[in-house]
């Protein structure tokens, strides 16, 4: 019952390569946007997984997993879910540098600690799925030529 859902959330390699990519110039501009999303995102859940201690968490966390699998799945290619979270990190850099006055944004509190470890892992994991890209750590081109040139003599 659960692998159904799964199944139907993140797809398999066939249905993914079965998707038509993006034009380039649209996929450039979600780049951007994916960015700042990912800024706003971690912005926003580290405030969140600290005001209401338990939910939170779960519900910075699941608003983290979103934007990096939206990436992913709008762009169709593992950047697409990279470009966010390198938003996401860069402000959670700052947030978690004292200020002058001796006060952290983001606490030395367990749930703040889950929210940085769950967060990245799941950037990872969103990152490692499959694509509709056919370069770079897409998934492989399946018509029988080699994703690379080959070196000319």
């Amino acid at each position: 019952m659960i692998r159904r859902y799964v199944r139907a959330l993140l797809g398999s390699r066939a249905e993914r390569l079965a998707e038509p990519m993006p034009p380039r110039g649209g996929r450039l501009a979600a780049y951007v946007l994916l960015f700042v999303l990912g800024a706003l995102v971690s912005l926003c859940g580290a405030f969140v997984q600290a005001l209401w201690p338990p939910a939170g968490l779960l519900l910075a966390l699941a608003a983290t997993l979103a934007v990096f699998y939206g990436g992913l799945r709008l762009t169709g290619t593992k950047l697409g879910a990279g470009i966010p979270m390198a938003g996401w990190f860069a402000v959670l850099l700052v947030l978690m540098t004292p200020r002058p006055e001796g006060d952290l944004v983001i606490s030395t509190a367990v749930t703040s600690y889950l929210y940085l470890f769950l967060g990245s892992v799941g950037g990872v994991i969103c990152a490692t799925l499959p694509t509709r890209s056919g370069y770079g750590f897409g998934v492989p081109r399946t018509d029988g030529q080699r994703a690379v040139r080959a070196p000319r003599p």
